[in-house]
């Protein structure tokens, strides 16, 4: 079974240091290889789409296994550890400004695996579509400001993102695994983990939500005046949350992300006309559509068509693979000891130094327990 989802982080400033980043490079080549030649490469993009192993192997290499730093540096680590031509796997984007390099870099990859142009569009797309969803299908309070992609040969890939949320001061985490999603914006994470469950968060990509998505993308399609009729109606209720009419008592809860716009962006809602999107996933792809455009269409879906929204945080399992009391859901021993298994049997198979094996071995075993 596939394993990806999310993980939440503590949110730690500061680099890595120095010392510690080029022995990182080193070993996280040394494993990556081993996995890949044991395992092969999809294998490998399939476990960084697992977070439990992805926290094992940060451990393993040295970084903090709780902190929010364990995506940017291990996946950092990595950029500079694989290569196209000698591993058949290739790395784009990274932290802040790298993410924003993702696109151009994938058709530098594309000249480097020899995709067709039509391969290196279906790339380009996964990468956009997944900030989107991640960014306004699923709204969480958490901003995006990392994105990686691993890519092989074959046009495979794994996407791990992480967004950052400045009030509670925690980092969520993002993994994606090309052979799990059947559909983009419907619960494509199978294994979602988080130590950190909001209370609320209006989950869009939840099978619960899929006739407010047919709605939203029917709402799209109405004229920029029919829908500002209903987004008078909506305002003529005056409310501050969109779950007030929901619950009673809703607005203790700081829920900056979950308020209502106080307009919609109209320029937005007339290319949205223009364009008429088929469906919830084209109006997420509209150009300048965001998590306000998002919410407000969600909310006009929610009560004034009366369509029904999951806003319950999409977390299956506690951090890594379970919960000991078994909430939110039991520990997944299985995945547990396989991940195990395969990390150990990668060092124990790289080609690093003995005392350099035991030290990772060591690692290994102080993270289980």
């Amino acid at each position: 079974m596939s394993r990806s989802g999310i993980a939440d982080l503590p949110l730690h400033y500061g680099r890595c240091p120095r010392w510690l980043f080029p022995r990182m490079v080193k070993l996280s080549k040394a494993i990556s290889e081993a996995i890949i030649l044991e395992f092969g490469k999809d294998e490998f993009l399939r476990r960084l789409a697992d977070p439990y192993f992805f926290q094992s192997f940060s451990c393993v290499v040295g970084f903090d296994w709780h902190s929010s730093g364990t995506t940017t540096t291990l996946t950092g680590a990595l950029k500079e550890a694989l290569n196209a031509e000698e591993h058949g796997i290739a790395v784009c984007g990274g932290k802040g400004k790298a993410s924003k390099a993702t696109l151009s870099e994938i058709e530098e990859v594309a000249e480097k695996f020899s995709f067709t142009t039509k391969k290196a569009e279906q790339l380009q797309y996964a990468s956009r579509v997944v900030a989107k969803v991640d960014t306004s299908a699923i709204q969480s309070g958490y901003q995006l400001y990392h994105h990686v992609l691993f890519v092989d040969e074959q046009g495979r890939w794994t996407i791990i993102q992480q967004g950052l949320n400045p009030d509670n001061r925690y980092a969520r985490r993002y993994h994606w695994y090309h052979g799990k999603v059947e559909s983009f914006v419907v619960e494509p994470h199978s294994a979602i983990v988080s130590d950190n469950v909001e209370k609320y968060v209006l989950n869009l990509t939840s099978k619960i939500s899929l006739e407010t998505q047919e709605t939203i993308a029917d709402i799209s399609n109405e004229s920029p005046k029919k829908v500002a009729n209903m987004w008078q109606e909506i305002r003529d209720r005056s409310s501050v949350t969109l779950l007030d009419w929901i619950e009673p008592g809703f607005e203790k809860f700081n829920l900056k992300h979950l308020r209502m716009p106080r307009d919609i962006d109209w320029e937005t809602a007339r290319r949205l006309y223009e364009t008429q999107p088929k469906s919830f996933e084209e109006v997420l792809m509209t150009e300048n559509v965001g998590p306000k455009m998002i919410r407000a269409l969600a909310l006009i879906s929610n009560l004034i068509y009366g369509t029904e929204v999951d806003w319950k945080d999409p977390v299956k399992y506690s951090f890594a693979v379970g919960g000991k009391d078994g909430v939110p859901f039991p520990v997944d021993r299985e995945t547990y000891d396989r991940s195990i298994t395969v990390l150990k049997t990668a060092v124990e198979n790289s080609k690093i130094e003995k005392d350099e094996q035991i030290k990772a071995l060591r690692r290994i075993s102080a993270f289980v327990k």
